[in-house]
């Protein structure tokens, strides 16, 4: 009889701040998507703690007396790790170890710490290592209580080495050469892609956990790796796609999220060619998520950094089986309306009326809802770019109720 396997969760705390431009409201926004992130790296959070500042303390991040009551929760609940919603410096790292005796985590190392459980290749192995030593290399004096100037005496007069510095020269050092294979890897990956010919090539891009696996796995009918958790795919997923007789490449790409390291914006660049190069990108949005349109707009802002903003793009709302609107009560007159009150039919009256009406879709892949129209759509789409390219196969591809199924 297999024995039932026995999960361990971290016990932790996370922590964020209020300040004049993140509201009380937008911090739980952030908490929620944090506490998301330590369930999917292994913790369960025990308690939040918030704290109105106008901008975060340079020395510990939050104010004195909070510290305190961080420390005191701590040693009563037996908590071994806590995590800041935002970037710390390393010396407000160093200075918040000194006076919590426990592992203390921000928002980046969280999220890089997802992503080196995530790694299945060499290639994302290589991102994220060099994601980790770019963030570990300024951070290095805080890690280590051995890192004093070695002591004097007879033979060992004279400054010599510190090992922070040797371990700092170690640091750059795997730096460079985790660079150099990464370019070796873009090389040969380039190669792939040039020899995919020239067919057209349809990207999957969006937040993450917002479905994109699983509407590979429907409309390629392949078993991409698909978990209700941030970060399911990091490795891009390329398949051969054929809808009706028209063939094109669809790729699966690693999830955007709000206030993405910029470490991994950098080291994940490379991955994110096969966006780049892509004819037509399908922008997935988890419409069932009370933040989408916040979601929507740091996904623009990743495509405009990596140049790949003017591409033609069809916006694919997913997950419109798990959408829920709120509800006003008819006799309630104090509540005003919100877009959380919009029901579907009212959203698609909204801007998303504005990106067209052959650009803007709601489905539900799991459902397979309006999954028909999401087919047709796509292969418009794609077909409009191929006979563009090669005007002489227009024949052979007609409009998709005249096309014949293969």
């Amino acid at each position: 009889m297999l024995e039932k396997e026995i999960i361990n969760f971290e016990r932790t705390v996370i922590v964020g701040i209020i300040t004049q431009n993140q509201s009380e409201e937008k911090l739980n926004e952030y908490l929620d998507e944090l506490e998301f992130l330590t369930f999917t790296a292994g913790g369960e959070v025990i308690k939040r703690f918030s704290q109105k500042l106008e901008r975060p303390n340079p020395k510990t991040f939050l104010g004195t007396g909070k510290m305190e009551e961080i420390n005191h929760f701590i040693k009563e609940n037996n908590i071994s790790t806590v995590i800041f919603d935002d970037e710390l410096s390393p010396s407000q790292q160093k200075n918040i170890s000194k006076i919590l005796d426990c592992k203390i985590l921000d928002r980046t190392n969280l999220i890089l710490d997802i992503f080196a459980q995530r790694a299945e290749t060499s290639y994302a192995r290589t991102q994220v290592e060099l994601a980790q030593c770019q963030y570990l290399l300024p951070r290095l004096s805080g890690m280590w209580t051995h890192l004093e100037r070695q002591k004097g005496g007879i033979g060992l007069r004279g400054p010599g080495e510190t090992e922070i510095e040797t371990d700092r020269r170690i640091v750059r050092d795997r730096i460079a050469l985790l660079k150099d294979k990464i370019k070796t890897i873009d090389k040969q990956m380039s190669v792939q892609r040039s020899n995919r010919g020239a067919m057209v090539r349809v990207a999957l891009v969006g937040y993450t956990n917002v479905g994109k696996s699983t509407l590979m796995n429907v409309i390629s009918k392949s078993e991409v790796f698909v978990e209700n958790k941030l970060f399911a795919t990091l490795d891009t997923t390329v398949r051969k796609v054929v809808i009706k007789n028209l063939p094109f490449l669809l790729s699966d790409t690693v999830g955007f999220i709000r206030k993405l390291p910029t470490q991994l914006v950098e080291s994940f660049k490379s991955t994110l060619d096969e966006v780049r190069e892509a004819d037509l990108l399908l922008h997935v949005v988890d419409i069932s998520h009370p933040d989408f349109e916040e979601h929507i707009n740091s996904v623009n802002q990743i495509l405009q950094d990596i140049k790949s903003n003017d591409k033609p793009t069809i916006m694919v709302f997913n997950k419109i089986d798990a959408y829920q609107h709120l509800v006003i009560d008819a006799d309630d007159l104090m509540t005003e309306k919100t877009t959380k009150h919009n029901t579907l039919d009212e959203w698609k009256t909204t801007w998303m009326s504005t990106v067209g009406a052959k650009n803007a879709l709601f489905i539900s892949a799991t459902n397979k809802e309006n999954f028909e129209e999401f087919r047709e759509r796509v292969y418009e789409a794609v077909r409009e770019i191929h006979i563009t390219r090669f005007p002489y196969n227009k024949f052979l591809y007609p409009d998709y109720k005249d096309a014949v199924e293969e």
